[in-house]
């Protein structure tokens, strides 16, 4: 049922308000500055670029909150309980609208695209026409361009307590791109601590199109360290292998006696230093993972990743042939996040459900094209427990 949205507002900075006057349950592993957010409607809402951004609250029967934005559709900030029940800010971001417009570090939360991931020398060809992107990554696109959906002002079509829908149309050429696309993202929050991320597209000519999310994660709790000892899972058998740009080669590789063996749980950074090409090139993990279809409920399990401290457990579970692994190798201490703390190296991870970087160009790897007449739809399930 659709709602006010100024109601909504207010009732998002009147659960924040809430939310700080409770009492927290602190424990020894987790320091106390990482068990809160200083998230709110009043002051987290400004202009940028001249258009009004505004925070949104999604919050669920067990107090668990997802906060998102309009300013790239993007996560913002996600309240989880560890295992002893204490809410854990688990999804690194900022306190202010304003911060996200950074041109520097563009790609804590939000939904990227048109075309997520890497596209070889910002080029691809479509029924014999060359297009031309930016190249913002190296001699690659990367994520949509320099101006691609993650600087886009969304428009809200619905938003309650427990789902907001935005949508945005990519004008004719934009960063190089055929076709007005036409996007839709939701997210959902569901009282059993699930995040459902659902996107839908059109377009009125061909084009291509990869939509994910990229927040950066920290299962113990935004600037409370380092991911390297976090357990992870991957249900992949193989992945791409890349050339020194990041661009996959076009093999699909088997991870079986490589660093990137992560079909049986072990600790990110067991393997992170090996002495390996692909590590090397990516300056840690920075690859697509070809998922092997383990289907849950019809949808293909992603990965379980594990906090060593808190005990919280993320899966995902997606209807996307692929997933992304990024190690946080390129943070470097350049912004400051809503608890005060620096992005330092490797603190948080990103874990993309996509199509395989580059498939543009691969006529191997499963196609992004979008034809006009057809509907890109797709969706990914961020599921939250606890460690027994």
């Amino acid at each position: 049922m659709k709602r006010n949205i100024a109601n909504l507002f207010l009732g998002g900075a009147l659960i924040g308000l809430m939310s700080c006057q409770q009492p927290q349950k602190q424990t020894a592993e987790i320091p106390s500055d990482t068990l809160h957010t200083t998230l709110d409607s009043a002051s987290f809402g400004s202009k940028v670029a001249g258009k009004d951004v505004k925070l949104y609250t999604l919050k669920n029967a067990s107090g668990s909150t997802a906060y998102l934005t309009n300013f790239g559709a993007r996560l913002v900030g996600l309240m989880v309980p560890d295992k002893h029940g204490t809410l854990i800010d688990v999804v690194l971001g900022f306190d202010k609208a304003s911060s996200y417009n950074n041109p520097a570090e563009p790609y804590f939360g939000p939904i990227v695209g048109p075309f997520g991931n890497r596209i070889a020398k910002g080029k691809f060809t479509l029924d014999g026409e060359t297009f031309t992107t930016p190249t913002n990554n190296g001699p690659n696109t990367l994520h949509g361009g320099k101006k691609g959906l993650h600087f886009a002002h969304w428009e809200v079509k619905e938003a309650n307590a427990k789902m907001v829908t935005f949508t945005y149309t990519l004008p004719d050429r934009h960063e190089g791109f055929p076709g007005n696309i036409s996007m839709e993202v939701t997210y959902s929050w569901s009282d059993n601590n699930e995040l459902t991320i659902h996107y839908q597209a059109t377009s009125d000519k061909k084009t291509v199109i990869n939509l994910t999310n990229h927040a950066y994660f920290n299962l113990n709790g935004e600037g409370s360290g380092t991911i390297l000892d976090h357990q992870l899972k991957v249900f992949a058998d193989k992945y791409t292998p890349v050339d020194s740009t990041l661009i996959p080669t076009g093999e699909l590789a088997p991870v079986k006696g490589t660093p990137f063996d992560f079909t049986v749980s072990k600790t990110i950074g067991k393997d992170i230093e090996q002495d390996n090409q692909q590590l090397k090139f990516g300056k840690g993990y920075d690859h697509n993972f070809v998922l092997n279809e383990t289907k849950v409920d019809g949808l293909n399990h992603a990965v379980t990743l594990t906090g060593d401290r808190t005990g919280i457990v993320m899966e995902i579970y997606t209807q996307e042939p692929g997933i992304q692994f990024y190690s946080g190798n390129f943070m470097g201490n350049k912004v400051t996040l809503k608890n005060g703390k620096t992005d330092s190296f490797r603190t948080g991870l990103c874990l993309e459900p996509q199509h395989f970087p580059d498939s543009p160009n691969q006529p191997n790897f499963p196609s992004t094209v979008l034809n006009p007449g057809d509907t890109y739809s797709t969706k990914s399930i961020y599921k939250f427990s606890t460690t027994k």
